[in-house]
């Protein structure tokens, strides 16, 4: 699978290229030793070394070899400006002797010095002592040349060509200085400059990995090759963002991987929610093409949609709320009178039976929708939640021993939950509200189902999700799964005494405190209303 380029933060310094290359010196000090050894037993060019003193050439040329392996023994060893300073000096004397054990310039080994100049020019940073080294080398070679002229080797014309000599060797010292310290300001640069471009990829990095959008880099066969940790946990929760790079995006979901072909083939996209799987929260998704002038590569952005439903909806409770403030007293005052003369007609003596019935059912649905109205006006001034970080097993043993009090007949509640210590954060006087309004229809659905009211708390976690939920489990019939997508849905009832708003208004509180009521139904057949909170660790 091809991944993108990653950078690595540079860790070669200059000590450490330093160290490689004087590697490569000691290599070549050492095959210098052997070819100048092998140059005095070849009968080609055994006239050119060691005409004068073949014994000192020997001895020089074998101790230059044998100073070689210490050399390469010490090359795991970081070396300082010290030790390589005395391996030139060493170089400059042993090439000299070697040149005078063969006759002086005219064998050709003081060239040498030229190659070791520069070498001392490259390695050795302080331009000083860089400088210093020439200047050995160009004393070295005229203190020979005097020598030899002493002894009637060489004549006083052999000065000319050792001066030109020292000449270039100071000359190429001084350039390779000078462009060895460019290059090494410049590789200073680039090395800051590859550091820069790792911190900004590591920062890049770390902000598209906590985004809350998620991204995914789908190449042009459709296969995710890059996704950072909200893609993931929207798409595959379950399992880690590793796992999930290099398959194809219709093992995600279907519906994302349809509409990124239909982007694809129409080059438009008309961004419509989903659903991953029945259970996870609706997401929206949106295209964009890596390289505008190519069609390979494209980016996914995959955001979660229930805050754009929860704003949507907080919009219609305004509304719903300027409404029911319009038309309350328009409501509740003719209401008010025809209740009242109801009541009034069933105190009359003179009233038939038939008579009686009418103003008993008059009286009954006014009072229901008083109720309608009533809980109308309970969403519409509502306030903003005040959350709280609450106790769950603690919380849940109260309230439902003060429940249980409160009912005028007798109810077996029971609550199951293992954690003691988990804490979730909503609004007690909400989730109160809801918890009350849940039993009630619970007891209820029971009761006629059975004969007897009961239900059951039960507390679970999902860690992938990382979400506490609370099951209000009762005994009913259940609904019908054509019903089912209607029961929050506000004035939807299946009993004749209800108002339809009941769960309405459960799901209305549950979505401003951040959480979700669901109903599905148990593996035995119970109807369950599950809640799903933010959990949050002690």
């Amino acid at each position: 699978m091809n991944r993108p380029a990653i950078l690595t933060r540079p860790s070669a310094s200059t000590g450490q290229q330093n160290q490689a290359l004087f590697r490569i010196y000691v290599a070549y000090r050492s095959l210098l030793s052997l070819v100048l050894l092998i140059m005095l037993i070849s009968p080609n060019t055994r006239q050119l070394v060691g005409v004068l003193y073949p014994a000192l050439y020997v001895s020089v040329a074998l101790l230059h070899l044998a100073t070689s392996v210490p050399l390469v023994g010490s090359l795991s060893k970081r070396l300082n400006q010290r030790m390589m300073m005395l391996v030139f000096v060493l170089d400059i004397v042993s090439i000299t002797l070697m040149s005078h054990a063969s006759g002086g310039l005219v064998s050709g080994l003081p060239i040498l010095l030229v190659i070791t100049v520069a070498a001392s020019a490259v390695l050795i940073s302080n331009r000083t002592l860089a400088t210093l080294i020439a200047a050995l080398c160009a004393l070295a070679l005229l203190g020979d040349t005097t020598l030899l002229i002493w002894t009637g080797v060489q004549n006083s014309s052999s000065l000319f060509p050792v001066g030109l000599l020292g000449a270039l060797i100071f000359i190429v010292s001084m350039m390779v200085q000078a462009v060895a310290q460019r290059l090494g300001r410049a590789e200073e640069l680039a090395r800051n400059r590859a550091s820069d471009l790792y911190d900004l990829q590591r920062l890049n990095e770390q902000i598209v990995q906590h985004m809350e959008t998620g991204i995914l880099l789908v190449d042009g066969e459709g296969v995710v090759r890059v996704m950072n940790k909200s893609a993931s946990t929207l798409l595959v929760p379950e399992r880690p963002v590793i796992m999930e790079q290099g398959r194809q995006l219709s093992e995600y979901c279907n519906e994302l991987a349809y509409q990124y072909q239909d982007w694809r083939d129409s080059g438009q996209h008309k961004a419509r929610p989903f659903k991953v799987t029945e259970d996870a929260p609706p997401v929206i998704a949106h295209f964009r093409d890596l390289q505008p002038s190519t069609a390979s590569e494209a980016l996914v952005f995959v955001e979660d949609y229930t805050p754009v439903t929860q704003y949507a909806q907080s919009l219609k409770l305004t509304s719903l709320g300027r409404l029911t403030a319009s038309i309350a007293h328009e409501i509740r005052n003719p209401l008010g009178a025809i209740s009242h003369a109801a009541q009034l007609l069933q105190e009359s003596s003179d009233l038939a039976p038939g008579d009686q019935r009418m103003a008993e059912i008059i009286d009954n649905h006014c009072g229901r929708v008083n109720q309608i109205v009533e809980s109308v006006m309970q969403i519409s001034r509502r306030e903003p939640p005040k959350p709280e970080y609450i106790r769950l097993e603690d919380w849940l043993t109260r309230y439902v021993k003060n429940y249980l009090q409160g009912l005028s007949s007798p109810a077996d509640i029971t609550v199951d939950c293992q954690f003691n210590d988990l804490l979730v954060e909503f609004d007690p006087e909400n989730l109160e509200r809801v918890m009350t309004n849940l039993l009630d229809n619970a007891l209820r659905h029971s009761g006629k189902a059975t004969g007897k009211d009961s239900a059951r708390i039960i507390v679970s976690l999902d860690f992938a999700a990382h979400q506490a939920m609370i099951d209000v489990v009762d005994q009913g019939t259940g609904v019908p799964r054509a019903d089912q997508s209607k029961l929050f849905e506000p004035f939807y009832t299946t009993v004749d005494e209800g108002s339809g708003m009941g769960l309405y208004l459960c799901k209305e509180l549950c979505e401003i405190n951040n959480a979700d009521l669901n109903y599905r139904p148990t593996e035995k057949g119970d109807s369950c209303f599950r809640i799903s909170l933010t959990q949050r660790a002690l």
